[in-house]
């Protein structure tokens, strides 16, 4: 009889263990079923993302005043270059070597001291001092003396770079500008899905607004996306480092926007207060507006007939 009894505990073990192995099967079904439907969701919201930003063949949305998608439209040729970060480096230090202004000391710039000599056998060095003291002064090398090699005003400060080299590194920095990777590593903040570079009708050159014209450009970059970028500039505004402080640039700004439009003057009303925003026109671009400091990719907006502008431009 001690021989069947285990045989019954088997099967009476095994007999409710079919159900609860059923059972686990069917909670992990149940389980993966849930989930499909939040990956899926996941999944669409992503290919919607990269839909309204890389649209097929260089194509671009056009918004409105109020950031809806009004249509898409295809870059100029002048978009599709190669970006040449050398070339855009050069054409911005030569466009800033040509903005400096000579500079020089006085003629007679610490050699305005009635000064002295001891003569030899004093037991002091023979260095120039200020009448009626020990002071130094006047001779190079010492300390309060004049300086030895001072800035010349005759020293030229301008760089050539040949016109054919300006025009490629303006086209180089224009093709950055659509390149979502190089804007966001120049710091620049926009909405995800935003399509660079931002395009907008042509209805911003006309607007007339009935309040603050500043309010109201304020309101059009929030629809757009781009506001928090204006935020960012204004909150970076620091006090310079160094003597500028005390020479009539006291503070640094970040850029920020750059607007280009057919008519500047008008649309300069609505963002002209706003820091670090700038307002253009199609022919005042040039490397160092497109990429300030040589570092290509800046945040730009475009109004739809400026961008037709630049259909003419050879690549």
């Amino acid at each position: 009889m001690s021989v069947p009894e285990p045989k019954k505990k088997k099967a009476a073990s095994g007999a409710p263990a079919e159900p609860r192995a059923r059972g686990r099967i069917r909670r992990k079904k149940a389980a993966e079923a849930e989930e499909a439907p939040k990956a899926t969701k996941a999944a669409k919201a992503k290919e919607t993302k990269a839909e309204a930003r890389n649209l097929e063949g260089g194509r671009v949305h056009v918004y409105s005043l109020d950031g809806d998608v009004v249509k898409s439209v295809d870059l100029p040729t002048v978009f599709r270059g190669d970006i040449r970060s050398d070339l855009i480096r050069r054409a911005v230090t030569a466009s800033q070597a040509n903005r400096r202004q000579p500079y020089g000391p006085g003629r007679r710039s610490g050699a305005k001291h009635s000064v002295r000599w001891s003569g030899k056998g004093q037991g002091v060095s023979r260095v120039p001092r200020i009448r009626g003291s020990m002071t130094g002064a006047q001779a190079p090398g010492t300390v309060g003396g004049r300086r030895a090699h001072p800035p010349r005003v005759e020293k030229v400060w301008a760089k050539k770079i040949n016109a054919n080299e300006r025009r490629l590194a303006r086209n180089a920095a224009l093709a950055a500008v659509k390149e979502v990777a190089m804007v966001a590593a120049r710091g620049h903040e926009f909405k995800e899905e935003l399509s660079l570079p931002v395009v907008i009708e042509d209805g911003i050159e006309t607007l007339e607004p009935d309040g603050g014209a500043t309010r109201e450009g304020v309101k059009i970059l929030d629809r757009l996306g781009v506001y928090t970028d204006v935020e960012q500039a204004k909150e970076g505004r620091h006090v310079r480092a160094g003597r500028g402080k005390m020479r009539s640039r006291r503070y640094r700004q970040p850029r920020s926007l750059l607007v280009v439009v057919k008519d500047p003057a008008k649309v300069r009303r609505l963002f002209g207060n706003l820091p670090g925003i700038e307002v253009v026109s199609p022919a005042g671009l040039n490397a160092e507006v497109l990429a300030p400091g040589g570092d290509p990719g800046r945040l730009t907006m475009f109004s739809e007939g400026a961008l037709e502008v630049l259909r003419s431009w050879s690549p």
